[in-house]
């Protein structure tokens, strides 16, 4: 059964005979995610755990530029007080537990930058499949001088391993694809957007003919395996980073295009 394309412009969701798939459609943004895309793809991955004839889950993004850019960074102008900081932070560790939970395979087709949030986004993903132009990192210590969910940190050092998840922190580094792929960050490189989505679609049709009872119980197995730190385990740590004058001063030269100062403050 084919269901028809839902759209609130910024993300389409579309399901075609058991597959779903989300493009995140912003390339004018580098496809950066509004709150409103984060919360519409956790009621989706909800939707899609109620629905048993949808047999596996793409995600992607619109164009050749970029997978996803991270937040968009105009929504942080209104961060005021610590509570907007934590607010935040639950906000992303509840749309991604949802994303990693869902009961199908989620395949990341990324071509592009792959960066901050679209990061985080691709490592609650089961498989990742990229272009011979796939970078993949979170350089906030290079931009907004924030730092990630202990949820995202968690996932990251479970792919990389922790003295990896600090180079690519600490550097403020893209990993390129042919490095991403013997990490783990990605299970396979193609060459173009072309063949990207082909193959996605492939891999989806793949999975979505196995026994599904096996892959939601090695995927839930999976999960627990991995020890993952609780939002709470790190309030000071969003705390600090947040509530810092160096984040505002990150926020006002990003959006200035401009190399911020930082003082460590």
């Amino acid at each position: 059964m084919n269901a028809p394309t839902t759209a609130n412009e910024d993300l389409l969701y579309s399901v075609q005979d058991g597959i779903a798939r989300i493009t995140f459609n912003r390339p004018q943004a580098r496809n950066a995610m509004t709150f409103a895309m984060y919360d519409r793809m956790a009621e989706i991955c909800t939707e899609i755990n109620t629905d048993r004839s949808i047999k596996a889950l793409i995600l992607t993004g619109a164009g050749d530029k970029a997978f996803a850019s991270g937040t968009d960074i105009s929504q942080f102008r209104t961060f005021k007080t610590a509570q907007d900081a934590l607010d935040y932070e639950a906000r992303i560790d509840r749309v991604l537990g949802t994303l990693e939970q869902c009961r199908v395979p989620v395949i990341a087709a990324i071509a592009g930058a792959c960066t901050g949030g679209g990061a985080g986004i691709a490592a609650c993903c089961d498989l990742r499949i990229g272009t011979e132009t796939t970078r993949i990192g979170f350089p906030i210590a290079r931009t907004l001088g924030n730092c990630l969910s202990m949820s995202n940190i968690s996932r990251v050092v479970s792919l990389v391993g922790p003295a990896r998840t600090k180079d690519m922190i600490f550097k403020a580094r893209l990993v390129e694809a042919p490095e991403a792929l013997a990490l783990g960050l990605l299970n396979e490189i193609v060459p173009d957007v072309e063949t990207l989505q082909r193959r996605a679609d492939e891999t989806a049709k793949l999975v979505a003919s196995h026994a599904p009872l096996t892959l939601e119980a090695t995927k839930e197995a999976v999960r627990r395996i991995r020890r993952t730190l609780s939002r709470e385990e790190g309030e000071d740590l969003i705390l600090k980073a947040y509530m810092s004058e160096d984040f505002r001063e990150g926020m006002d030269a990003f959006l200035n295009k401009r190399t911020p100062v930082w003082k460590g403050k």
